[in-house]
């Protein structure tokens, strides 16, 4: 596994003194790949905590130019930079926050077709996209390749975040099997309630990678800030799901 340098000794020293961290969960922080599928105001604050963990290298997917309705909740977007792609704008500032990690920008949204792809550059997935299309096609692709999935949503003061390990816990399509017919990618949501689910999502990816604590493995957590109320739910596989429980005569899904 790869050394680390003495600067990034000093960089992630208080981390790696976390019990179970050390400098080998460190060192496996800086192996590991993550992918972030939309890089708003979910997906942007995952990326950077990850990135100021020492993930090895990120890979941000995401489309379109800044706008100014954007500012409210993506941290890593700047008023500067409105009208000009956000993905280069999330990868220039995660840059700056930390050289050390090989950031991948990829101005494409997640679709059925180009999922397998991003997913297999990845050691674990972090699904922060607005769109239940992208996160049902995020789902089928990790879910069929056995790559970890950090999923993570919000509405006005609530968020969810869940950890999807394929061969073992329920996925996506469990919980929903097809697209609602109601949802718009536009929806009430303050910043600071995005910011604290990607940091949910963050503090997932960095257990999944180091071997520290248990991930929100069949567990929702969701989170109600309007009276700051926490609550886990448990999820089971659906039985005949076509993505992670087809049943007798399909094909095993890959453990990761």
């Amino acid at each position: 596994m790869t050394e680390l340098t003495a600067d990034e000794r000093e960089a992630y020293a208080w981390q790696m003194t976390v019990p179970g961290v050390g400098e080998s969960g460190q060192r496996k922080l800086k192996a590991a790949s993550v992918l972030v599928s939309r890089v708003g105001g979910l997906g942007g604050v995952a990326a950077y905590e990850l990135a100021a963990a020492g993930v090895g290298r990120l890979i941000l997917a995401h489309a379109g130019n800044i706008k100014p309705g954007d500012l409210n909740r993506q941290l890593l977007m700047t008023h500067a930079a409105i009208g000009t792609p956000r993905v280069a704008c999330a990868a220039r500032r995660l840059r700056e926050l930390n050289p050390r990690v090989e950031v991948v920008a990829v101005p494409e949204n997640v679709t059925p077709e180009n999922a397998p792809r991003l997913v297999s550059l990845a050691d674990v997935v972090v699904d922060a996209a607005p769109l239940f299309e992208e996160r049902l096609a995020l789902n089928a692709a990790a879910v069929r390749l056995g790559k970890p999935l950090v999923e993570a949503a919000v509405y006005e003061l609530t968020a969810q975040v869940t950890t999807v390990l394929p061969g073992r816990t329920a996925c996506l399509a469990c919980r929903v099997p097809e697209v609602p017919a109601d949802w718009t990618r536009r929806f009430p949501v303050f910043g600071a309630v995005s910011g604290a689910a990607g940091s949910f999502a963050a503090a997932e990816v960095i257990k999944l990678v180091t071997g520290v604590g248990e991930p929100l493995a069949d567990r929702l957590l969701a989170c109600d800030l309007r009276d700051m109320r926490f609550r886990v739910f448990r999820t089971r596989r659906r039985p005949g799901c076509p993505v992670c429980n087809p049943g007798p005569g399909a094909p095993p899904t890959r453990d990761p």
